[in-house]
């Protein structure tokens, strides 16, 4: 099949990809010229394993190509998938500006029917305005055989990917929820994905927008419930990882999610939480669990700040190693990252900050400029530090020589805000060693 895909960041580029990979034509559009430039030469904007690779496959066998021009590519393909933006507003709702500035491109530039497939996370009724919007093209078509060649079936298609695996996600799902007043384009829109073994959920447009943000606030609600397990367990000397070990073996509560740590971060899941809070109140429903995940997450970091100055004292001048800048392993992305927030917080209290991450860094000097140091290693950020805090769940921190680390360090302190290393061993290495729950 032709797909036309609108927006070019984390989803609409993966979804590109992968359809082109299952062999589909897919023409993606993005209004950044920059940004197309690069894509047309195989270099993807943003880090995520294995995107690369198949970027470059596809552009290879002409299956993927890009255009700053949506006019150019719409009237080739049958389908248009809406994969812009919705950013959280002041109130926390979501801002829907592109997803009906699209909308409104669409009714003026297709001259045949569409399916309009609507990827981009967006609160319930979306879709139903993604619709209006589209039937103005068809009554202002000034014949009858015009406006029925010019018919609009709006699909939703939420989707469920993980950064830093989202490769992996598109081809492995455990679900493809496709939501539609129209039977026949709900059968056409999952046919899309017919190469992919995820167990199809075809229900309401309405039904598929609330099992987006359902599923995201659920799992934020896993994190912070084991982030309140660790606080308790700091207090009675419990181990969170072995209450968590012990709870997940129950099938009814399953392993995932249960890591605790310095809270939840990321593009999605504090924009969809607030999100689903302001759908609910905006439908006369007050949501209590909601707003106490929301507390709960950003109280976290405040507990780990708080631990650092009990341990540290006066944070002036103090030399900090941060390992990790992005909000979580595989990616470069540091939207709601607690390592941002912490080196913040360290560099408001006087202290003298050197961090190092894999892949974040260019990222991270957007945001913190010149108010940290920023070095190629971990070796290099560790030197002649009074102390190392682990931010971002990186696995090479895992594999890093300690005993020389503690050489290189001015004295033997670790934060640990990812529980990534060993306790045991960390005390074995004669580290004072401190992490969340443990």
């Amino acid at each position: 099949m032709k797909i036309t895909i609108i927006g070019t960041g984390y989803v609409g580029l993966v979804t590109g990809v992968g359809l082109a990979e299952l062999g589909h034509t897919v023409y993606c559009v993005d209004t950044i010229k920059e940004k197309i430039d690069f894509l047309q030469k195989g270099q993807a904007p943003f880090y995520e394993p294995d995107l690369e690779k198949l970027l470059k496959k596809n552009i290879k066998s002409k299956r993927l190509m890009f255009s700053v021009s949506l006019a150019e590519v719409i009237n080739k393909t049958d389908f248009l998938f809406i994969c812009v933006g919705t950013p959280p507003q002041a109130n926390g709702s979501a801002d829907l500006s592109y997803v009906y500035a699209v909308a409104e491109q669409i009714k003026d530039l297709a001259n045949n029917s569409k399916i309009v497939v609507v990827k981009s996370t967006v609160p319930v009724g979306t879709n139903a305005k993604v619709e209006s919007i589209l039937a103005k093209n068809i009554r202002q078509r000034p014949t009858r055989l015009w406006r029925e060649k010019a018919k609009f079936s709006v699909v939703s298609c939420p989707e469920f990917l993980r950064e830093g695996r989202a490769i992996y996600d598109f081809f492995h799902s455990d679900r493809l929820v496709v939501g539609s007043t129209n039977e026949k384009s709900a059968k056409a829109v999952a046919d899309l994905f017919g190469k992919v073994k995820a167990q199809k959920v075809i229900t309401t447009r309405e039904t598929a927008e609330l099992i987006k943000y359902a599923s995201n606030a659920f799992l934020a609600t896993k994190i912070s419930f084991i982030n309140e397990i660790a606080n308790l367990c700091d207090k009675v000397k419990a181990d969170v990882t072995e209450v968590a070990l012990g709870m997940g073996l129950d099938k009814r509560i399953n392993p995932y999610f249960l890591k605790a740590g310095i809270g939840y971060g990321g593009s999605c899941f504090p924009k969809d939480v607030k999100a689903l809070r302001q759908i609910s109140g905006g439908n006369g429903y007050d949501f209590k669990l909601l707003k106490a995940v929301i507390e709960v997450n950003g109280k976290q970091r405040k507990i780990f700040m708080e631990k650092i100055k009990k341990v540290l004292g006066n944070l002036n001048n103090k030399k900090i190693g941060l390992l990790g800048l992005a909000f979580k392993d595989n990616t470069d992305d540091i939207r709601e990252s607690a390592a941002i927030d912490l080196a913040k917080y360290l560099v408001k209290a006087g202290a003298m900050v050197t961090a190092y991450d894999a892949k974040a860094t260019l990222n991270a000097k957007k945001v913190l400029g010149n108010k940290i140091n920023f070095v190629a290693s971990a070796y290099e950020a560790v030197k002649n530090v009074d102390a190392i805090i682990i931010a971002t769940e990186w696995p090479e921190f895992i594999k890093l020589d300690w005993l020389q680390i503690k050489k290189l360090m001015k004295q033997p302190i670790i934060f640990d805000g990812k529980n990534l290393l060993d306790p045991e061993q960390m005390k074995k290495n004669k580290f004072n060693y401190y992490s969340v729950g443990r």
